[in-house]
């Protein structure tokens, strides 16, 4: 089992197929085994790199505290680690904080970032203003109600307690990442870093709306924009087939240039 050292703290990851790279970064609920149906499904075609964050799944959870502010770190640590060059990092939720901030600190691995359901923390005063609304409104709802749709749980009891479970074997809680957000890098910084940026959301999103992601793409310049029809917040989970086709259509568009000039 390979693990990745990230000053001094044990990060768990693994590593699947052949081909472009794609990473993938959870959320707070989630671990390396959340992704079951995107390994299965993009293995055959891309080397897909699963992690466990720090207090999360099988990396080192003995810290007496975990602050979200060492998690792009951990990405970065799988990054040289495995060795991986023009990668996509693909975030989950507040996950995507991560992997946007990952993807700014080593740009020489990293081409592209997703930011899955997520403005990736992004500092814009209009941005922060929007996800703070739809957050108000999410927070009304039962957790497991924000993030798969209702009729997914009555139709697929069996993964939405499956869903549920998941959560159960990480020590972090979704407060040791909400700090992720602090100082996030502006839309000059992410323009500038040459990393490309994706957001990548479900029309049925309850935590976050399309139109506030829609506005954060209209704000990044060259960055482009997925919405996925029917699809809630766990997109990944609950519609599997849409979101692995559009990750594997974002990793053949992001890197289209670069790959024509070779």
């Amino acid at each position: 089992m390979p693990f990745a050292d990230s000053d001094g703290t044990a990060v768990y990851y693994e590593r699947h197929g052949s081909g472009p790279a794609i990473l993938f970064v959870h959320g707070s609920g989630g671990h390396h085994a959340a992704w079951w149906q995107q390994v299965a499904a993009l293995r055959e075609r891309f080397t897909v790199v699963t992690l466990d964050l720090r207090g999360f799944g099988k990396s080192d959870s003995s810290l007496p505290e975990f602050d979200g502010q060492d998690f792009p770190g951990d990405v970065v640590a799988v990054l040289e680690a495995a060795d991986l060059t023009d990668v996509m990092l693909v975030g989950q939720s507040i996950g995507s904080v991560a992997a946007l901030r990952a993807g700014l600190l080593r740009p020489d691995r990293v081409s592209c970032v997703v930011l899955g359901h997520s403005l990736g923390g992004i500092n814009h005063p209009e941005l922060r203003e929007l996800a703070a609304a739809d957050r108000a409104e999410a927070v009304k709802l039962p957790v497991t109600d924000r993030l798969l749709t209702k009729e997914f749980q009555t139709e697929r009891a069996d993964l939405t307690f499956l869903f549920q479970q998941m959560g159960t074997f990480n020590a972090a809680r979704m407060q040791d990442l909400r700090n992720l957000d602090t100082d996030g890098p502006t839309l000059d910084e992410i323009q500038h870093s040459g990393v490309k940026v994706a957001f990548l959301a479900g029309e049925k999103d309850a935590v976050l709306g399309v139109k506030t992601v829609t506005r954060a793409h209209e704000l990044l310049p060259g960055s482009h924009l997925e919405i996925v029809p029917g699809a809630p917040h766990s997109m990944y989970w609950e519609t599997p087939e849409p979101y692995n086709a559009a990750l594997a259509r974002l990793r053949r568009t992001l890197t289209a240039p670069e790959e024509a000039a070779v």
